[in-house]
């Protein structure tokens, strides 16, 4: 069986082109990532947890977007052949000699891949370090090592990606009867599989679950979950496509004519394949958008919370003394920090960042009071830190020993410092070297020029509202850059898989494209109509994907109306309109040329062929 499959390959190598780049991709993503996860988790970098932070979530995004874009494309290429092995099926082919056929061709494609995703990985891998030094995440000098062993796992990721891949629809096609394959009867015709249903209900529930329980996450929590919504929305919405995207498909404005009523026939007919080409599209949109928005979200009520609890008119970005007669000040010293909690086997430190403040002027300055002194701790709006009992702190130049937790500051959305001290607790000297921001609350009657002009001999002068922003934007600053990280190169991917599914497409609709130039359609008018069926498929992938992404959206505003008690939403539009445009003009452009190429040869030797 693998000289036939090998055959099969040879024979009909348009169809695999797209399933084998998919695997060499998919490969070279998942290599480059664990290269560089290894290279960082190893080496002695001073803030190597951000790195190692964001390499783990690429090396998860890049496994699960090859899992995905593989088996959607091995999917598609074996329903394209389905007529081919029901013939195979006719001449005395058995079940098992079918799945044996198909799984030989994805191991050759799994060890194909895999030889050039080899090479490709080292490729993304200097893509990936030039990003990691570009957004700051490791120092100068680093670089990702190569390791011997890691052929054994790209060869083995390869192979896995492109067995799982045609596992299932291997098993779909060997259990189709043959007449039925050819006639497009029965469950051959049948779109929605029984897989389908339960895996697009199970990441259903699971999308729904992350909704509902988000808000009770708290910030960090809550923020946690509603980041991850739309992933499974995104799988969800796709094992419906065959359902939703011809119907979406045929409500877009096709226009009059031939034109519009072939294309909204092929749409129609052809949900196998609209479906296919929706695919990347959905978890494109699903990712981008959702998360963006989310992020933005988050970003906005934070920044909309900390407002509304501040009294504070001007913030200087400095010391002001405590004799300042023309406004109440509280000066804010910031420290990193460590506490260790719990004992014996259940002890834990983790690395903070501590406050050190005035208790009466802090009170001042911001609606929730804060009442500590002497030699005792209060929980800051950071959280992650125990709200009673002791904890060991360390500060970089001392310990301070167990102190007891005798408070808490709500968290806050936008977080902020993890434990709040008072001043006479730690010595000077330390504070000397403190990061240190004083909020000012203007007395009745002064005048804020007058006023900031006194203060610019302290350090910059801002408004509230805009310090806030400019806080908000350092605070999330490492977020925004891990997600560009992740989202660029999965976008990419996604638009790939796209690209891949109109290739494997056209290469199937020769003889479709032939009947319909007999008929009396020129070239031109086939590829228009062709056009017009990607961009109607296209379009309702994109709203399909704005539906998945719509989740994340809803988890996020549900969880900052429950911590902040306000419902936040802010939508990136530009990268919105961004992603539109990309799908639109690639899918545009990549339908022109194959859909010109497939008709290149005269219909009629298309029709006389017996391929």
């Amino acid at each position: 069986m693998l000289r036939m499959s090998r055959a099969g390959l040879a024979d009909r190598w348009t169809l695999f082109v797209g399933a084998l780049l998919s695997v060499t991709l998919g490969v070279a993503l998942v290599q480059s990532s664990l290269l560089l996860l290894i290279s960082a988790a190893t080496s002695s970098l001073e803030d190597g947890d951000a790195a190692v932070a964001m390499l783990g979530i690429m090396l998860g995004g890049a496994t699960f977007l090859a899992g995905f874009i593989i088996s959607s494309t091995f999917a598609f290429t074996v329903d394209q052949r389905r007529r081919d092995l029901a013939l195979l099926r006719l001449v005395g082919g058995s079940r098992s000699q079918v799945r044996r056929l198909l799984l030989g061709e994805a191991l050759l494609l799994g060890l194909g891949g895999a030889a050039l995703g080899v090479p490709a990985g080292l490729v993304v891998m200097d893509v990936q370090e030039w990003l990691m030094h570009r957004f700051e995440f490791v120092p100068e000098g680093f670089t990702g090592q190569w390791r011997m062993w890691i052929l054994g796992v790209s060869v083995g990721t390869g192979l896995l990606l492109a067995i799982a891949g045609v596992l299932v629809a291997a098993h779909r096609a060997a259990r189709v009867r043959p007449l039925e394959a050819l006639r497009e009867t029965g469950p051959a015709a049948r779109v929605m599989t029984a897989g389908r249903w339960i895996a697009g209900l199970l990441f259903f529930g699971g999308a729904l679950a992350l909704m509902i329980v988000a808000p009770h996450g708290g910030p960090a929590g809550g923020q946690a979950m509603a980041m991850n919504v739309a992933m499974p929305a995104a799988v969800a919405v796709v094992a419906f496509a065959p359902l939703l995207v011809p119907l979406l498909a045929r409500l877009m404005p096709f226009g009059g004519g031939v034109l519009g009523s072939l294309a909204r026939a092929n749409v129609r007919d052809a949900r196998r394949r609209s479906a296919s080409v929706a695919a990347p599209l959905i978890v494109l949109v699903a990712l981008v958008v959702g998360n963006t928005g989310a992020g933005t979200t988050f970003t906005t009520s934070g920044i909309a919370e900390v407002a509304r609890s501040t009294r504070a008119d001007l913030v200087v970005q400095g010391r002001v003394p405590a004799g300042f007669t023309d406004g109440t000040v509280s000066t804010e010293l910031s420290l990193p920090g460590e506490i260790t909690t719990g004992q014996g086997e259940d002890q834990e430190t983790e690395a903070i960042s501590v406050l050190v403040v005035d208790p009466a002027a802090y009170s001042a300055v911001h609606t929730t009071p804060v009442a500590v002194r002497g030699k005792a701790v209060v929980a800051g709006p950071g959280g992650d830190v125990p709200t009673s009992g002791t904890v060991h702190v360390r500060l970089p130049q001392g310990d301070l020993g167990e102190l007891p937790v005798v408070g808490a500051v709500p968290a806050t959305m936008s977080g902020g410092a993890n434990l709040l001290l008072p001043p006479g607790l730690v010595p000077e000297a330390q504070l000397a070297s403190a990061s240190a921001v004083s909020y000012v609350a203007l007395k009745p009657g002064a005048d804020p020029a007058a006023v900031r002009t006194a203060l610019a001999r302290f350090g910059p002068v801002t408004s509230v509202g805009d310090w806030l922003k400019s806080d908000a934007a350092a605070r999330n600053d490492i977020n925004q850059k891990v997600l560009l990280m992740v989202l660029g190169l999965g976008a990419l991917y996604a638009l790939i898989g796209v690209v891949n599914a109109i290739v494997i497409g056209a290469a199937t609709r020769r003889r479709e494209f032939a009947e319909a130039r007999v008929t009396g359609l020129t070239r031109g008018q086939v590829v228009r109509a062709a056009l017009l069926e990607a961009y109607a498929v296209t379009g309702a992938g994109l709203l399909l994907g704005a539906l998945a992404a719509a989740s994340a959206l809803i988890a996020a505003v549900a969880t900052t109306s429950a911590v902040t008690g306000t419902a936040t939403l802010d939508l990136p539009w530009t990268l919105i309109g961004v992603t539109a445009l990309v799908a639109l003009t690639v899918t545009g452009l990549t339908s022109l040329i194959t859909s010109w190429s497939a008709t290149r040869r005269a219909p009629v030797t298309l029709l006389a062929a017996r391929e």
